[in-house]
């Protein structure tokens, strides 16, 4: 048995140390003394922001702005634990609208380092610099703004300093932290030096204009044309940016920017929102790329959650996460076809067709229909039929979209984006022509995703027909399983599941969607939980519904090697520029892909 340690005094720990243990939080790496010195340097208005290195922070990290200086006497005041010019009382806390507010930032980084502190303000004779270390104050020679410098970080406390990386990888981190604010404000210059050499720059682009190009200098002008505009409003909250198209999805989540009025966060509720957003088009594990920006009242979010002032809590954590996905899906639902004049697209000139006209809708085939008896009593195979061979039910569905009607003669292609077809390839592929050249149409992912877009528009119903099974699933649950079958259970019905407690720690399943009635019940039953306790019940309802029309619509689609005459062809082509979400079929690959004249040309070397 060990033996008892010795008991210490209680005291008070000295203020130095208060700092160091404060700066473990706020003080990571030379990056977050970056990102607390831009937000300074915005707050005090500055328009122009240099930002020095030396060995990729360490050694050295001087912001400069030309903002709007700190007073002489209040040099001392600024470099003090809690002491801020940003709030006064506890509904300036509750409402913040500035970059920083804790009054903490200077005084840690201080405490690991060698600081210095240079300003002036509109009206002073000169400039003072004030040496953080020794807290002496001299006259020195700068125009009105703040320069701070940070020398030797962690020197203080070596620990610290071993646990940084290589020179060149804290070096990415501090132009991440600056890159970050730059997408945020356009109308700021930004300039980053490293070992004496300019490494970025971004100039200002005051206007509205200013943020597309902002976007294209920060992330390039691919991530410009391959993206929608987004300006969304839904009850209090405001979203804007752009988001990438399917197409533009990379591997990894590197280039997914939100801001909440102006200040970069990272928050789960926002980034399942646009997640859910992409679940109809984007394939397998790819992550979508997104800049976005939400405005709300601040007194409706608290930026007050952590130190380093990324995370936030929303007063309704349901209406931003709706917010973001109605926003995102609405822009991504229609289809680049539809995208009249746009520079991002590949038809941005030319005539283009009136959507809405019947005169080019009278081409499209009729809308295949639900059986009634689906419509009217549940989803999938209806309450009344629930017994019903499946096939037979998927049989009677795929006989009312068999049959296409006769098709009128089309209009010019040159009023299409999608053009004019002309023939087709290996039963899989229809090619048509259009101004820009050949288009080239995954005709069963096409017509994949309009049955499935009809089917959603078609169906109206709340309640997914369940089967009973004949001996109950049971699993021993954890407690959070048990809470949220509990609180979830008119969720459970509409999704339809039925899931009941045997005991204090032991659930079980004792019904499940019809159409999952073979799969393993207790997976089923956990994974459906895991989604209640952690997501919108709404949003799980939608997607256990919109996965089985996907289903659905899979089956109902034309097959690979049936032949289509011309009108055929060009009806699919017209129902595409007229569905929401063409561009991709329900499982997220492309549909269709545009080859320019000058690709064709560069095949056979014309011009050369």
């Amino acid at each position: 048995m060990s033996e008892p340690l010795p008991r210490r005094t209680i005291r008070e720990l000295p203020d130095v140390l208060i700092s160091q243990i404060a700066a473990g939080e706020v003080v990571e790496r030379p990056a977050s003394v970056v990102r607390e010195l831009v937000d300074n340097a915005l707050d005090a208005g500055a328009q122009h922001i240099t930002l020095r290195l030396l060995g990729g922070g360490i050694r050295l990290i001087s912001v400069e702005d030309d903002g709007s200086g700190i007073p002489v006497e209040e040099l001392p005041v600024a470099l003090k634990r809690h002491a801020t010019s940003k709030i006064v009382s506890l509904e300036d806390l509750e409402s913040v609208t500035t970059m920083g507010f804790r009054g903490e930032a200077l005084a840690a980084v201080n405490s690991v380092s060698e600081m210095s502190l240079l300003s002036r303000t509109e009206g002073a004779a000169s400039a003072f610099i004030l040496d953080g270390q020794t807290g002496e104050i001299k006259p020195a020679a700068r125009a009105v703004g703040t320069t701070v410098e940070v020398k030797e970080l962690f020197f203080s406390t070596p620990a610290r300093r071993h646990f940084l990386k290589t020179e060149s990888t804290e070096l990415a981190h501090c132009i991440e932290a600056v890159r970050r604010h730059a997408l945020a404000r356009p109308e700021v210059n930004f300039a980053i030096w490293h070992e004496g050499k300019i490494v970025e720059q971004w100039r200002s682009h005051p206007g509205e204009a200013g943020w597309n190009q902002r976007l294209a200098d920060v992330l390039g002008e691919d991530f410009v044309t391959s993206s929608v505009n987004i300006d969304f409003r839904s009850g209090p909250v405001h979203v804007r940016g752009r988001a990438g198209t399917p197409d533009a999805a990379r591997a990894r989540a590197d280039q997914q920017f939100t801001y909440v009025n102006g200040r970069f966060v990272r928050d789960k509720v926002i980034t399942h929102g646009a997640r859910s957003a992409y679940e109809d088009v984007l394939h397998g594990h790819r992550q979508p790329v997104y800049v976005l920006y939400l405005q709300m009242d601040p007194a409706r979010v608290d930026v007050n959650v952590h130190p380093t002032k990324i995370e936030v809590r929303f007063r309704d954590s349901r209406e931003v996460h709706q917010a973001m996905r109605h926003a995102i899906e609405s822009a991504l639902a229609v289809p680049r076809a539809q995208l009249i004049k746009n520079e991002t697209t590949p038809w941005g000139t030319g005539p283009q067709p009136d959507l809405q006209s019947d005169s080019f809708l009278k081409i499209t085939p009729r809308t295949p229909e639900i059986p009634a008896h689906w419509s009217q009593r549940g989803m999938a195979f209806g309450n009344d039929r629930q017994h019903e061979d499946p096939v037979k039910a998927m049989a009677e569905l795929k006989a009312i979209w068999a049959s296409p009607p006769k098709l009128e003669e089309p209009t010019p292609s040159s009023e299409w984006p999608l053009g004019r077809a002309i023939a087709q390839l290996q039963g899989i592929y229809i090619l048509a022509e259009n101004s820009q050249g050949l288009v080239v149409v995954d005709m069963h992912a096409a017509h994949e995703r309009i049955v499935y877009e009809r089917l959603k528009l078609q169906l109206n119903t709340t309640q997914i027909s369940s089967q009973p099974l004949l001996i109950p699933a049971t699993f021993a649950a954890t407690p959070q399983e048990i809470a949220t079958a509990e609180s979830g259970v008119s969720v459970l019905v509409q999704l339809g599941l039925e899931i009941s407690m045997l005991s204090a720690k032991t659930l079980a399943v004792r019904a499940v969607p019809t159409t999952l009635a073979q799969g393993d019940a207790v997976e089923l039953a956990r994974s459906v939980l895991a989604e209640l306790a952690q997501h919108d019940a709404a949003t799980v309802v939608q997607r256990a519904q919109n996965e089985i029309l996907a289903t659905m619509a899979c089956h109902g689609a034309v097959r690979a090697n049936r032949k289509l005459t011309l009108d055929e062809m060009n009806a699919l082509l017209r129902q595409m520029e007229a569905t929401d979400r063409s561009d991709q079929c329900n499982h997220g690959r492309p549909t269709w892909r545009q080859v320019s004249m000058r690709e064709l040309d560069a095949l056979f070397l014309r011009g050369r």
